[in-house]
């Protein structure tokens, strides 16, 4: 089917969603009207005719829509004050994340109270700690959540703290509130697993070709080489309240083998197998979408209930694999290299290494063979020994997958050629292995010991350790 086709066919109902049209016609009146109701009161305008909204004024519609009881006039004002973030200029949607930081946290009086109780020993007590220590702020925000959209605006409006985060610590406590709240709302039990196909709506495929991260999707033909296939697969977790947004998203491959570059799996001329022929499947791209979602993982989630599908369909797929990029192995590098008293560095390797910032290195077999021999023993290192200021494995994507409990299975040289390839990793990709009956001690071993779960041939690559 078309995109076109499918466009079109994004606008008739799913069998799993409610028809709109089978609601009472005066409930939608009754909401609108209170949704004027509150605009009036309040003297809103629709955004696009709305005056500017200071930070102020958007502070007072949250103290009035917290001193709310009736649920109706509640909906209508968190609507309102959505619209009206939503219309506020930058600068003040900035000033009112502020306010909420400073103005909307526990009542101090009340918290003392609740520890005067506590030492009493008060009946109910510590229940009545908990409750009065909770930023006022985690209210308000469940009540802009009853708004039409209000779990997708929530979204944005976290979206837009995270821009400030770095400049403006003080919003870390509020940060913690979105956090707190969007770990309950997004958790697994709300995740919908779908199969994303060529048959798909295309407002969905859009989406899946503008928030792909790892390896770009360049047209329409990258898409579909990627979903229709019989050896293509695609799924997304999605979330009741988000309907045609993918919250994340995984590409898997259908192969005869562990592949060791990416290039062949997008390979536009390649010639598909089979699914029954299939023996492994490879996890080549997760791409999250949902920047204001940072920090709730769904990832694995996701794989775990991906592998689980693919088992009870394809029982000949026994083995299942990442083909994963390295983020932070070139710029971890360049430090070694600036670092004259690098542990992991000779002054031949260090000379030899200048090889990689001559562009087009990697087409001359000479000069690729040399930068293997020096830059394999490095990767290894890098994944087994190199740590972040956590005490962490260095890599991001490294820290994803060892914390799921895969395994470290194969490093490959030279698996992504891309530009952005060669930029962030000199070209290296890994493969991590998902063996189901070793997940939970690869995690137990990782999160208690520190010790990374890797194949015999990765820990053979690691150089030997200096002589004393």
């Amino acid at each position: 089917m078309s995109p076109a086709a499918s466009l079109k066919e994004s606008s008739v109902t799913r069998a799993d969603q409610p028809d709109p049209r089978s609601r009472p016609a005066f409930l939608g009146d009754l909401l609108d009207t209170l949704t004027e109701r509150g605009r009036g009161l309040l003297r809103r305008r629709e955004p696009a005719e709305a005056a500017p909204v200071a930070a102020p004024d958007l502070a007072t519609l949250g103290d009035l829509l917290l001193s709310r009881r009736g649920e109706a006039s509640g909906v209508a004002l968190a609507r309102s004050l959505v619209a009206a973030f939503d219309a506020a200029p930058h600068d003040e949607r900035r000033a009112f994340l502020a306010l909420l930081a400073e103005r909307f946290g526990p009542d101090r009086a009340a918290v003392d109270a609740a520890i005067e109780a506590v030492r009493r020993d008060e009946p109910d007590a510590i229940e009545t700690l908990h409750a009065a220590s909770e930023p006022r702020r985690q209210e308000l925000l469940r009540r802009l959540n009853l708004a039409p959209g209000g779990t997708a605006a929530l979204v944005r409006m976290r979206e837009e703290l995270l821009r400030h985060l770095r400049d403006h610590p003080e919003l870390r406590r509020l940060d913690s509130d979105f956090a707190h709240l969007f770990g309950s709302w997004f958790n697994r039990g709300f995740l919908v697993l779908r199969h994303i196909d060529w048959t798909t709506p295309a407002n969905i495929l859009e989406k899946i070709i503008r928030y792909e991260a790892v390896h770009a999707i360049r047209n329409w033909d990258d898409l579909r080489n990627r979903l229709e296939p019989t050896d293509r697969r695609c799924y997304g977790f999605f979330h009741p309240q988000l309907v045609d947004e993918p919250l994340i998203f995984v590409e898997v491959a259908l192969t005869e083998a562990i592949p060791d570059h990416v290039a062949g799996l997008l390979d536009l001329g390649r010639e598909p197998i089979a699914a029954a022929k299939a023996t492994t499947a490879v996890f080549y791209s997760i791409s999250n979408t949902q920047r204001g979602l940072a920090g709730v993982s769904f990832g694995n989630f996701l794989i775990k209930q991906v592998v689980e599908d693919l088992k009870s369909e394809l029982p000949n797929v026994r083995t299942f694999v990442t083909l994963s990029p390295v983020p932070g192995f070139a710029a971890w590098l360049e430090r070694e290299r600036a670092d004259e008293a690098s542990e992991v560095l000779d002054a031949e390797t260090r000379a030899m290494l200048a090889v990689l910032d001559e562009p087009g290195w990697h087409f001359d077999p000479e000069k690729a063979e040399a930068v293997r021999a020096r830059l394999m023993p490095l990767a290894a290192h890098y994944f087994l020994k190199a740590r972040d200021r956590a005490g962490r494995p260095a890599d991001p994507v490294a820290r994803f997958h060892l914390g799921n409990g895969a395994r470290l299975e194969q490093l490959n040289f030279l698996g992504d050629v891309s530009e952005n390839g060669l930029r962030q990793s000199h070209g290296l990709m890994v493969n991590y292995l998902y063996d189901l009956g070793q997940i939970e001690k690869n995690h137990e071993a990782l999160a208690e010991k520190g010790r990374i779960a890797a194949s015999d041939a990765v820990c053979a690559a690691l150089p030997p350790a200096p002589q004393s």
